[in-house]
Formats: structure tokens, C-alpha cells, sequence
């Protein structure tokens, strides 16, 4: 009997630790090129400098794996790419400078993907788990003896939980006294821990375009009775990135931090004990808000990774229940973002973009909890996707129907000092930014005044600009609403200036 059959394997192979030290080295440098270009600087040309660096020594390093044809097109791809950077460094531009980047790797160094599904699945690999890779790769200078890879499981648990102590430290003020106290003040004057953080980073993402590794899959391909034959497994698929050992252990460390961060938050910010001197409810509720999202969403991330259809870890009875412990205490952190906002807001008083921020840590929340559906009921991505942009549209679709200017007003009038609230002196300006709908608002605030002439000035230019909205052209049922409260309030107060 003949056989013929290739293996599905990944392309992961040991590294010489020569070659390793070399790229080692090398990524050192182009750490220490971002530092001086980016660090405490303004970026902008210097991003497309740091791109150019990147792609020549991943050209350097991987020459041996070029095609001339697929190079020439790829660099083509990245010139292109470097074009809109140059003209102005915005967030579309370096998108496209980003997208360019991975582009032309792929088209230099994996000439196996022909398929767009095959490119797609090669490019979010690269981006999503390239990165990470270091911190696998780089014990292997060392032979990657026993100890070296007991240590390798570790560093990307340790990596990401330092991250989110700089989350947490940077959200709540308990903590970022707690992190200052363990670390002495000499070594503190010749490490800077947000610098150590940066260059680390930058290892990462520069990583994958020095040592390039593509996951190639090859058919399996058999003649002969006995049916089709198990491919082999290859020697360092132990060593797979976010392989069980390093799940589990980053579960655990996650969920021992953010345990940390809930009960500082259940005893000051839900349970009202008295603050560390010298800091305020006002201080501890506006630095949490969004830091604890960015976290909530970097954990969501893993979850979604960590947890992948089909993964090692997706049908472990010990990771699974770690992992909806952990989602569970994100959704409480989301809820605490949600406080702190609220308490904010309270004293500061209400904005478009505070009000973007609760819907958008509501979605968030969602978010969260269909995570944990989709684990729960054995779904897809796509199914997890699709849930959430149903959940977007009944969103967006419910706030167009909400008036927010009139709400923004009635809410900061109510709330003001002026109005016996616990928030500041109301702000005149502002309520004229928000349009004809915050007459009446802008009415109550001439009243407490006891008639302050340059704003009731300024008032009849929403008054006119009510009057046009008026015109049948430009004809709303949420401006005639508004002009039969303004009839109404004249009627009640017949002091005031008429409203149209």
C-alpha cells in the first residue's frame, strides 16, 4: 500500500540562538530608535521614518525569503501606504500606513496565501498574536532549558498583568500609591516605569517583522484502505502561543488583580469610606472612568483570543468557569466606570461626550456578557459579531429619537448650585452651543439671574433660529414640540420674552 500524505502543522521551529541574538540585538536598536522618536515627542513624520526602519531591517532579516516579483509589489503596497502619513499624520492615515505595512510582509515573505480568506486569517494573526510572540521567542537565547520555559509561560501572564496594574494605577489613586511604595525612590530616579512599559511594547510589535513565522497549513492527502492518517504533531506545538498552561496561569494572576481593584472600589466608591487624605470623590470617580474600559476591552480581547472556536482552552473544565469569573468581575468594572461617571457628572455636569460615554460603556457591558453567551452556548465569532451589531443598531437607532440638547439642559439647570443641586454654577455658554432647545433651560437661568441682559442678548438668536425651524421647509416635530413648551412657559410666566 502506497501512502501519501502531508502534515497540517504550524510553522514554528526551534531558533539558533546566534540568529536569535542577532534579531535580539536588532530589535533593541529600532526599541531605542522609537524611543527617540516617539517618546515624550509630538509624531508625526517620525512615524513613517520608524515604518521605513521596520520594513528595511525585516528585509535584511528575511532576505532569504523573498521573491523579487511579490517584493517589488510590496514595496509598491508600502510607498503607497507612507503617502497620506507624510501629507498628515491622522487616525486614517496611520491606519493606512499600519495596513500597508503588514500588507507588503505578506506579500514578500508568504507567497503560500493566494485565497483573500487565507490573507485575512494570516494578517490578524500577525497582529493580534505577532506581538506576544516575543515573549515566547526570547528565552530562547538560553537553549530554552526547563527553567527558561517554565519562565516562558509566564511572561505573557506577567507582561499583560503589568499592563493592567498601569490601568489600574492610572484609574485609581489607592493603587498608584501602592505601586510607589514598592518601588524605592533611588531606583525610581533611574527607571521610569511608563518608559520600561514603552520600550517593552515596542519590542513586541516590532517582533514579528524581524523574526517572520506564518502559519502554513498543507492537505492532507492519503491513498490506501485504512482511511485518512493523523497528521503528525510537530516537536513545539507544547509551546504553542496561549497554549492551556499559559491560559490558565494568566486567568488566575487576571482575576487575583482585578479582585484587588473590586473590593478597593466596593469600599470607597460603593461603600462610601473616607478617602486617603489629600483626594477627593470627584478625583478617584473621573480618573477610573476610562482607563477601567480600556481595560475592560484589552480583556475582552483575550477572553475572545484565549478562548477561539476549536482552541485548547475552549473545552477545559478549569478555564472555562476562570474565564466567566473573570468576564463577571469585568462586567462589575464596567459598572464601577459606570459610578464613577455618574458621580462626575453629578458635580461637573452633563456633556455630549459624557453622555457618549455611558451608552458606550453599556455596550461595553453587553458586550461582555455575550462573550460569556457565546462560550456558554458553543457559538461562533461571526454569531458573536452579529449579536453585537444588532445590540449597536437598536442603539443608535433608539438615541436619534432622543432630544439630548433638551435633556443636556433640563439635567445641568436642575443640578446647578443655582438650582440648590450638588453641581457647579450652571454654564450659560454651553447651553447656548446646544441650539433652540435649550430655551427654556437658557429662560430659567435669565430668571435666577434676575435678568442678565447679554445672555438674554445672545437668547434671541436661538430664538430666531427656533423661528426658521419653523418654516415648513425645515419643519420638525421636535421643533414644534418645543415651541408649544415655549407658548406654555410664556403663559406660566408672562414676565418672560416670548419665544418665537
Amino acid at each position: 500500500m502506497t501512502s501519501l500524505a502531508s502534515t497540517s502543522t504550524t510553522d514554528i521551529q526551534p531558533i539558533r540562538p546566534s540568529a536569535l541574538s542577532a534579531k535580539l540585538a536588532m530589535a533593541l536598536l529600532l526599541a531605542a530608535l522609537a524611543d527617540w522618536l516617539f517618546y515624550g515627542q509630538r509624531i508625526g513624520l517620525s512615524l513613517t521614518l520608524f515604518a521605513i526602519a521596520t520594513a528595511c531591517v525585516s528585509v535584511l532579516f528575511n532576505h532569504a525569503a523573498l521573491d523579487f516579483r511579490r517584493a517589488a509589489i510590496g514595496g509598491a503596497i508600502l510607498t503607497l501606504g507612507v503617502v497620506p502619513a507624510v501629507e498628515e499624520l491622522n487616525t486614517l492615515s496611520f491606519l493606512i500606513l499600519v495596513a500597508s505595512l503588514t500588507i507588503a510582509l505578506l506579500l514578500a515573505t508568504n507567497p503560500d496565501t493566494t485565497e483573500l480568506t487565507e490573507r485575512a486569517r494570516a494578517l490578524r494573526n500577525l497582529l493580534l498574536l505577532g506581538p506576544f510572540r516575543f515573549f515566547l521567542d526570547a528565552p530562547q537565547v538560553f537553549n530554552m532549558s526547563a527553567f527558561t520555559r517554565g519562565v516562558a509561560l509566564w511572561l505573557m501572564p506577567a507582561a499583560l498583568g503589568t499592563v493592567f496594574v498601569a490601568l489600574f494605577a492610572a484609574a485609581n489613586p489607592v493603587i498608584e500609591q501602592w505601586v510607589s511604595l514598592l518601588n524605592p525612590k533611588v531606583i525610581l530616579e533611574y527607571v521610569n516605569t511608563w518608559r520600561v512599559l514603552f520600550w517593552t511594547m515596542m519590542l513586541a510589535l516590532v517582533w514579528p517583522f524581524i523574526h517572520v513565522r506564518w502559519r502554513r497549513k498543507t492537505m492532507v492527502t492519503t491513498t490506501g484502505v485504512d482511511g485518512p492518517v493523523p497528521p503528525p504533531l510537530p516537536p513545539m506545538v507544547s509551546a504553542e502561543f496561549l497554549g492551556p498552561s499559559t491560559i490558565l496561569r494568566s486567568l488566575i494572576l487576571f482575576n487575583l488583580l482585578f479582585a484587588a481593584q473590586s473590593i478597593l472600589d466596593g469600599i470607597y466608591l460603593w461603600g462610601h469610606v473616607a478617602l486617603p487624605d489629600n483626594m477627593t470623590y470627584a478625583t478617584y470617580a473621573h480618573r477610573g472612568a476610562y482607563p477601567l474600559i480600556v481595560t475592560a476591552l484589552l480583556a475582552a480581547a483575550f477572553v475572545l483570543v484565549a478562548m477561539r472556536p476549536g482552541g485548547p482552552a475552549e473545552k477545559s473544565t478549569v478555564i472555562r468557569p476562570l474565564v466567566y469569573v473573570w468576564v463577571g468581575q469585568n462586567v462589575l468594572l464596567v459598572a464601577s466606570s459606570i459610578l464613577r461617571l455618574d458621580l462626575y457628572v453629578g458635580i461637573y455636569m452633563l456633556t455630549y461626550w459624557r453622555i457618549a460615554a455611558f451608552i458606550w460603556m453599556g455596550l461595553v457591558a453587553l458586550g461582555l456578557i455575550l462573550i460569556v453567551a457565546r462560550i456558554a452556548l458553543n457559538r461562533s465569532n461571526r454569531w458573536l459579531v452579529c449579536a453585537n451589531l444588532i445590540a449597536l443598531t437598536i442603539v443608535l437607532y433608539s438615541v436619534s429619537l432622543v432630544n439630548f440638547d433638551a435633556f443636556i439642559a433640563d439635567y445641568n439647570l436642575k443640578h446647578s448650585s443655582e438650582m440648590g443641586g450638588n453641581g457647579v454654577k450652571i454654564d450659560a455658554n454651553y447651553l447656548l452651543t446646544l441650539g433652540p432647545q435649550a430655551l427654556p433651560a437658557i429662560d430659567k437661568v435669565i430668571a435666577l439671574r434676575g435678568g442678565d441682559y447679554c445672555l438674554a442678548g445672545r437668547r434671541d438668536r436661538l430664538v430666531e433660529s427656533q423661528r426658521q425651524d419653523l418654516a415648513w421647509r425645515a419643519w420638525g416635530f421636535r421643533s414644534w414640540r418645543l415651541q408649544r413648551r415655549l407658548d406654555a412657559q410664556v403663559k406660566v410666566q408672562p414676565g418672560n420674552q416670548p419665544a418665537g
